[in-house]
């Protein structure tokens, strides 16, 4: 069974529809979970040190110095200074893919067709380049400052040839991972559908967000100490907020 890390009610619930974005600050000692609602979902998540963005996600480091092509439980995200900015304390879904990234408008219409406004309204196509850079405006962030995402509740796995090979609907219905922040992190994200799904059909799914305090973040650091990289990062944390 899985361990608990938080016993109170959400501070805070959210559902952010298929092809939504949204950001906002994820406090140290903060837990968010993201449910996939329908099964087959992908959320698209940046992050970032909240007070010194200059600070981003480093999935390359990220990878290495955990030793992963996939990330899951008891994985942290590395920052491009060494340190962490969240880890994943539990997770229904065991994988999440680092090497997707997202869509830009001309390959979302080259990939779904035309999904205008004018004719769609509401459900007109997003992309998920331009719903970034939406959330990061909010920031002051610009197009200079866009980085590598996370696709989570996504799988990609490589081939013997070297060729990635999407799963398509691997996240089933209810599927959650809790993310631990260990520093203010900026978290900016999307919910449109990998790059890598077959489909040619625009059919976006939501995610649910719930934020809950940590009810020892001691005991959810120690959770994530799977590998001494991990223990050496966090160590360069706690240095940064003193």
């Amino acid at each position: 069974m899985t361990q608990l890390y938080h016993s109170a009610p959400a501070l805070r619930e959210e559902t952010v529809p298929g092809g939504g974005h949204l950001s906002f600050i994820l406090k140290r000692g903060q837990i968010l979970r993201m449910t996939d609602l329908q099964g087959g979902g992908n959320v698209s998540m940046m992050m970032l040190n909240a007070h010194e963005k200059s600070e981003r996600l480093n999935l390359p480091d990220t990878l290495k110095g955990q030793h992963t092509a996939r990330l899951t439980a008891g994985h942290c995200f590395y920052s491009d200074m060494g340190r962490v900015l969240t880890g994943i304390l539990a997770d229904t879904c065991g994988w999440h893919d680092p090497f997707g990234g997202v869509l830009n408008a001309a390959e979302t219409l080259e990939k779904y067709g035309e999904g205008r406004y004018q004719e769609r309204r509401n459900g007109f196509y997003r992309n998920g380049m331009d719903n970034l850079l939406v959330e990061m405006g909010k920031w002051d962030l610009n197009l200079e400052d866009l980085l590598m995402v996370v696709n989570f509740f996504s799988k990609v796995s490589v081939d013997a040839d070297g060729r990635f090979r999407f799963q398509p609907d691997f996240s089933a219905p209810g599927s959650h991972v809790e993310l631990y922040a260990a520093m203010d992190t900026l978290i900016v994200l999307t919910s449109l559908q990998h790059p890598l799904d077959p489909s040619s059909t625009y059919a976006p799914r939501p995610v649910a967000l719930s934020w809950f305090q940590a009810d020892d973040p001691q005991a959810a650091e120690q959770a994530l100490l799977t590998r001494p990289e991990n223990g050496r990062a966090l160590d360069n944390t706690h240095l940064f907020a003193l």
